[in-house]
């Protein structure tokens, strides 16, 4: 059997640490027998051929910009089955001006609700909140979150705007607070996938920081992703 490639495309938002965040899980592709190939633009979408040969793209490009020519050679790699992954704010919060982008993820993130104003000092910490991730019931059979349970984080919790096409494998909810605008408990997709075509998109939205990524069941859900999303999965 030919060996699988993976693209690993980072960049964007420095915040994110691109670098050293994918770097936690290339070893995990070659271990896997995966040849990684590291890019650190979107320039790549651009160029059909490689795609082509590519099973796996893995994302963390945080806002940025990406040309309409590179959107729509990432799309129809998806379609022809190569996968698409990613976490947090490199995949969710990729290419805000780009709607066919956003066409292809399914989801968008909008905000991350912080703490109360009296306890804000300026640092990202501002919006880190407590927060339950849970798995639904079809996130409890998926072979991504299968036998993992809801767990607890203190980060960032991700709002997503989202439309019915992604299957939900888990969520997390956004309470209601006094100093807040909305009347009613919100909410969100934390882990989802979507079949566009014949590829495999799979989103994960806790991922701010390394200490995050680190988590068990957060490391699990996005390496077991990668191999679910691969073509060669796909294609079974």
């Amino acid at each position: 059997m030919a060996q699988r490639r993976a693209l690993v495309v980072r960049g964007g938002w420095p915040g994110h640490q691109p670098v050293r965040a994918t770097e936690l899980f290339i070893p995990f592709l070659e271990r896997n027998g995966y040849a990684v190939r590291v890019e650190e633009s979107t320039e790549v979408y651009a160029e059909a051929a490689e795609l082509a040969d590519t099973d796996l793209v893995v994302q963390c490009v945080t806002m940025s910009q990406i040309t309409r020519e590179q959107v729509s050679g990432l799309g129809a790699a998806v379609v022809a089955g190569t996968g698409f992954t990613g976490w947090h704010g490199g995949i969710a919060d990729s290419f805000r001006a780009s709607s066919d982008y956003l066409h292809l993820v399914g989801g968008q993130f909008a905000t991350h609700p912080g703490k109360e104003p009296c306890e804000r000092h300026g640092g990202e910490q501002d919006n880190f909140l407590p927060h339950t991730v849970h798995v639904t019931e079809l996130g409890r059979e998926h072979p991504i979150t299968a036998g993992i349970e809801d767990f607890d984080l203190v980060t960032e919790q991700y709002w997503v705007l989202h439309d019915d096409l992604i299957d939900v494998l888990a969520t997390t909810t956004h309470p209601t607070r006094e100093w807040q605008p909305w009347h009613r408990p919100v909410t969100s997709p934390a882990i989802w996938t979507r079949r566009w075509g014949a590829g495999r998109v799979v989103v994960t939205t806790p991922g701010h920081s390394l200490d995050v990524l680190a988590h068990p069941s957060v490391r699990t859900v996005i390496e077991r992703g990668m191999l679910w999303a691969s073509r060669t999965a796909s294609a079974s």
